[in-house]
């Protein structure tokens, strides 16, 4: 298990002792010790210099409103990448993107592909304000941690890209990837604290278990309602079917 918290101010009181318990009572389980990755910034700091030696990073002073003045939009315009930083005050990295494509396979999603320089421009792996992006640690914990498979939400589906090309400047393995639909209010939003959805309730672990697997296309049998969390992951894992996954980048939950 990984906790993502490199983000202390948006970091819910308490929420990284109550991950890991929620977790059990919904009878998943993991291997070896949990990893927090606010006690791995030396090693993103070890990876961040090996970039820079490589020049495959640079420093970027240029703020939100600075890029809206120039460019009108949130693709960056390369400014600092032309014109270096004459200074040494606070500084974000941004990734160089190289100016290909990039294609890849999603097992859910089907065959993907993206311009970087046109979709997002060089990207943050070190923020201004002193914090490592998700991007950069995401893609060194997996290859750190071994991880071959990530399944995640639609909602990730085009960061995707841009951890490829992070990982091909680290001369990185190359992961396979599968997006499932995130799950919809009936206004639209992702089911999220930020749109204020409703919290799960540990106790209602098996109903909810079911109608995951429900709103995966799994259909578990009415029975299993009524058997443990453990039970149900069981026969999730025995009878799993990633081709019965709608293709969809949302749908409307209605549990």
């Amino acid at each position: 298990m990984r906790i993502e918290d490199l983000d202390p101010p948006r970091e819910m009181p308490g929420a990284r002792e109550q991950i890991p318990k929620t977790l059990e009572q919904f009878g998943f389980e993991w291997d070896g010790p949990v990893i927090l990755q606010s006690q791995r910034l030396d090693i993103y700091r070890d990876y961040l210099h090996t970039l820079e030696a490589k020049g495959s990073v640079y420093r970027c002073q240029c703020s939100r409103k600075q890029l809206q003045q120039r460019s009108g939009g949130n693709i960056y315009d390369g400014y600092c990448r032309q014109h270096p930083p004459a200074d040494k005050t606070a500084a974000a990295y941004r990734c160089i993107c190289e100016d290909r494509t990039f294609n890849f396979d999603d097992r859910i999603q089907g065959v993907q592909q993206y311009y970087l320089p046109k979709c997002s421009g060089d990207f943050v792996l070190f923020r201004k304000d002193g914090l490592f992006a998700y991007q950069m640690a995401v893609v060194i914990d997996d290859e750190l941690q071994q991880i071959s498979h990530v399944v995640r939400g639609h909602d990730l589906l085009d960061e995707t890209p841009r951890q490829q090309q992070l990982q091909q400047h680290l001369t990185f393995r190359e992961l396979q990837y599968a997006h499932i639909p995130v799950a919809n209010n009936i206004a639209g939003q992702k089911l999220s604290k930020q749109n204020l959805a409703e919290a799960i309730t540990p106790s209602q672990a098996s109903a909810l278990l079911w109608q995951a697997l429900s709103f995966l296309g799994q259909q578990p049998d009415a029975d299993l309602q009524k058997e443990s969390a453990t039970t149900l992951l069981q026969w999730g894992i025995k009878h799993w079917n990633i081709d019965a996954v709608p293709k969809t980048d949302a749908i409307l939950w209605q549990g």
